[in-house]
């Protein structure tokens, strides 16, 4: 009984210790946070009489940055009054109920098979204005759920019910999840970690999105340290892959 509270303990502790890696909701003065809302703002000049509403992220492999990117852009987003949801689609390593001290008994896998339904699955955050659909139950076959027609009903309901919608997925080159959910969206990022990801492999990620027909709007760098008067932050910004 002891080991199991222990662990218990331990989960909780680690939540804690994501939501506070929300940097643009803790300390939103930072250079970091600064960077988000400059990403914030290139996003709506790059269509300014269509914005763009539906905005997948990938990334070429593993730990570049790209949930946390997801889960702190979309707070700019709500924080300049946009209702915003995110969808996490990462089903095999879930992190946006992490960062938002959210259960993950329910969600995406579980509105796809009709277990629950979208207003059972999509949850409420700390942030105003800013919902999540964790990803549920991790299912055996997650690239047939997300190329299915209730995902596709899915993203309508939820584009309905927000000003912007941001979709958290796999690394491209890992599994085929984010170039089939790239045909659904109006604008794909790829996330590179700086001094981490191989030139070969994010080369490689953007091919696999250009054969997806996926509208590649930009590449956010992460992992670029930055030092202020006492503490080292980790520097994101964009650049546009047009033009």
């Amino acid at each position: 009984m002891f080991n199991l509270f222990k662990k218990k303990n331990d989960s909780r502790q680690n939540l804690r210790t994501r939501n506070n890696e929300l940097i643009v909701h803790h300390n939103p003065k930072s250079p970091a946070s600064e960077a988000y809302r400059s990403i914030r703002t290139n996003i709506s000049f790059l269509s300014p009489d269509n914005p763009l509403k539906k905005i997948l992220l990938t990334s070429s492999g593993p730990s570049e940055g790209k949930s946390l990117t997801v889960a702190n852009l979309a707070i700019s987003m709500a924080q300049n009054g946009k209702k915003v949801i995110i969808i996490d689609a990462d089903m095999r390593k879930p992190m946006q109920h992490k960062f938002y001290n959210l259960t993950n008994f329910e969600g995406l896998s579980n509105i796809l098979t009709g277990d629950i339904s979208f207003e059972e699955g999509i949850k409420d955050t700390d942030i105003d204005n800013l919902r999540v659909i964790t990803t549920g139950t991790t299912p055996p076959n997650p690239a047939e759920l997300l190329n299915s027609k209730r995902m596709d009903d899915l993203i309508d309901k939820a584009e309905e019910e927000a000003d912007i919608l941001f979709i958290d997925t796999p690394p491209v080159i890992a599994v085929t999840d984010a170039a089939v959910l790239s045909s659904k969206v109006d604008g794909t990022i790829i996330v590179v970690a700086s001094h981490q990801a191989q030139e070969q492999m994010v080369a490689q990620a953007k091919d696999l999105l250009d054969k997806a027909r996926a509208n590649l709007i930009g590449v956010v760098m992460t992992k670029c340290p930055v030092k202020d008067s006492s503490n080292q932050y980790y520097y994101y910004y964009g650049n546009s892959l047009k033009g």
